[in-house]
C-alpha cells in the first residue's frame, strides 16, 4: 500500500529472566512495604494525593541512591535505557542518561493514578514488582490526542497502532520504558492484592 508510517511512538517492553525477577523481586517487595512502614511524610502526603495507595514520590524519590536493591534494579534498567536510546536515534554528544529520580508506588483497591507526563526529563517508565490478577494497567495515550479536530472517533475493530489509547497489563518482572513526554494515567486498582510499582525518570547531562 503507498502508506508511510510517520513519527511513530515507541515503547519498549522488556521482562527479566525467571530467576533474576523471583530474586530481585523478592527482595524489592519486602523493601517497599518497609518503606511505606518507616515513611511517615510519605503516607501523609499519599493521604492528601494518592487515596487508597502510598507513593515515596514526594519523600523517598531517589532509592537507586538509597538502597543497594534498587541500586541493583537501575543497573538492568540502564542497560535497557541505552537499548531504547539507540534504537530512538539520540545524538546524546557523548553524555550519558541517567536516572535521576526512582521512587515507590503500591496501589491498593481503588487507588488511580491519573493522567500526567514527566516533564525536565528524557525517558520514564516503571517496574512492576507485584502484579497480582487483574492488576490495573498502564494506559498510554495517542500523543495526537489533543490535536484531533473534526477526526471521528475510530472503530472498535481499528489496530493498536491507530488506537487513540492503548492499555499494557502490568505483570511482574516487566518493565516499562516511553519517552517522557508521552501521557500516561493507571485506571482504577480493583483487586483487593496490591500492585506495586518501582516508576523512574532518566535526563542527560
Amino acid at each position: 500500500m503507498p502508506l508511510r508510517a510517520l513519527f511513530p511512538t515507541l515503547v519498549y517492553v522488556h521482562r527479566l529472566s525467571a530467576a533474576r525477577r523471583r530474586q530481585l523481586n523478592a527482595r524489592l517487595l519486602a523493601e517497599c512495604r518497609q518503606l511505606r512502614a518507616d515513611d511517615a511524610a510519605g503516607r501523609r502526603w499519599s493521604a492528601r494525593n494518592y487515596p487508597g495507595g502510598y507513593t515515596s514520590y514526594a519523600s523517598a524519590s531517589r532509592m537507586h541512591r538509597r538502597s543497594p536493591t534498587f541500586a541493583a534494579l537501575a543497573r538492568e534498567v540502564d542497560a535497557c535505557v541505552a537499548r531504547f536510546a539507540r534504537t530512538l536515534g539520540f545524538d546524546l554528544a557523548r553524555r550519558t542518561l541517567t536516572m535521576t529520580d526512582c521512587w515507590v508506588n503500591i496501589m491498593g483497591r481503588g487507588a488511580v493514578h491519573g493522567l500526567h507526563l514527566h516533564p525536565l526529563s528524557t525517558i520514564s517508565g516503571t517496574y512492576y514488582v507485584a502484579a497480582p490478577a487483574g492488576s490495573a494497567a498502564l494506559k498510554l495515550e495517542d500523543p495526537r490526542l489533543p490535536l484531533y479536530m473534526a477526526a471521528p472517533p475510530r472503530a472498535a475493530r481499528a489496530r493498536r497502532a491507530r488506537a487513540g489509547w492503548v492499555l499494557l497489563p502490568a505483570q511482574a518482572g516487566q518493565l516499562v520504558l516511553f519517552e517522557s513526554w508521552l501521557r500516561h494515567e493507571v485506571p482504577a486498582h480493583t483487586t483487593r492484592a496490591e500492585r506495586v510499582s518501582v516508576s523512574f525518570n532518566y535526563s542527560w547531562f
